[in-house]
């Protein structure tokens, strides 16, 4: 069995519940996003001003950064339900019809990983997004016939940690498209602040601020570490967290200051041990490292990406100074 990563910006199977205790409701409680959360009130009060459905919306980022989360605030913003629904799980169009078939008027259908919707699929939901219609086809005695079945008027919601997967046709038919970029270190250090209250486990200041600095951009994965770090706070019998007991717990989760684990050190030695510092290609990197090429494209990659360990050429992967620097490795040579 694999071990669970704390790092791993994906949802694990203890994540759930506490999101939604931890889940803010409203766009005022909703920290970071700034100029999404400022387009949104204004899209949103547009909306309900002219007692019309919110256009289609369009999330994505990098896993972790609250694209399930916003969905929520919207549906509570507009005053009207929420139907969650995962992408792979909607397999046939009849799963779609039973879906749509349940909406009502002002609903949110939020499908999670769109990208993976199969294009049969897809393909009915065209309509049911443009013209709020449901096109069924009839099969009988070698014959076909087309339903046209009225839906009401409903939001759809889509996220994506790929958006480049997304065909052209369903893309043009969200109406608003927002990228959900990686937390600033202050964005996350109030989010541990929060999440300490709810929680329960009260936090100092500078001990909030090197948690948020290690959480890689990523509330979910700050909550984590919080949770982590409140572990060993308990195992102490310690009232409240302090920078002692911070540095502590991120040295035995073996965190570094970077918020790199020994996954993201593996991956970045063996660019510069085994291929030299790059450029390799990310198929050799997931077989020596034993990943799946999709984790390191997905979850490992972005963050690295963002703070300027790896370069992303036409050849390959290439590591930076940075990377040498704070692996303390000598250059082999040229980086490209």
């Amino acid at each position: 069995m694999k071990e669970e990563r704390i790092l791993d910006a994906r949802k694990e199977s203890g994540d759930l519940n506490d999101e939604l205790s931890l889940r803010p409701q409203r766009l005022s409680e909703y920290i970071g996003q700034e100029e999404l959360k400022k387009n949104l009130r204004v899209f949103i009060g547009a909306a309900k001003k002219r007692h019309e459905p919110l256009d289609h919306v369009l999330l994505y980022g990098p896993p972790g950064l609250g694209k399930t989360t916003m969905a929520y605030v919207i549906a509570n913003e507009m005053g009207g339900s929420i139907k969650v629904v995962n992408g792979p799980s909607i397999e046939r169009t009849g799963d779609l019809a039973a879906i749509l078939s349940e909406l009502e008027a002002g609903d949110i259908l939020f499908i999670d990983e769109i990208h993976r919707l199969p294009r049969p699929v897809e393909e009915v939901l065209y309509g049911a997004m443009e013209d709020f219609e449901l096109s069924i086809v009839i099969n009988r005695e070698g014959s076909s016939k087309t339903i046209n079945m009225p839906l009401p008027p409903f939001t759809l919601v889509g996220a994506t940690t790929r958006a480049g997967d997304l065909s052209s046709p369903l893309r043009a038919r969200f109406g608003i498209s927002a990228k959900i970029n990686f937390y600033q270190v202050n964005d996350l250090e109030e989010i541990i602040m929060r999440t300490s209250k709810v929680l329960g486990m009260p936090i100092d200041v500078e001990a909030a601020k090197i948690l948020s600095e290690r959480s890689r951009g990523t509330p979910r994965i700050a909550n984590r570490i919080f949770k982590r770090v409140r572990d060993f706070a308990s195992y102490e019998n310690l009232e409240r967290i302090d920078v002692s007991l911070a540095n502590m717990a991120l040295d035995a989760l073996k965190i570094d200051a970077l918020g790199l684990d020994e996954v993201d050190i593996r991956y970045l030695e063996t660019i510069i041990e085994r291929f030299h510092g790059g450029p390799v290609g990310l198929e050799s990197i997931a077989s020596s490292i034993g990943e799946e090429l999709t984790n390191l494209e997905d979850v490992y990659e972005p963050y690295l990406l963002m703070i300027g360990m790896i370069n992303r050429t036409p050849r390959g992967r290439v590591a930076t100074e940075k990377a040498y620097h704070h692996l303390k490795k000598a250059h082999q040579g040229t980086l490209f």
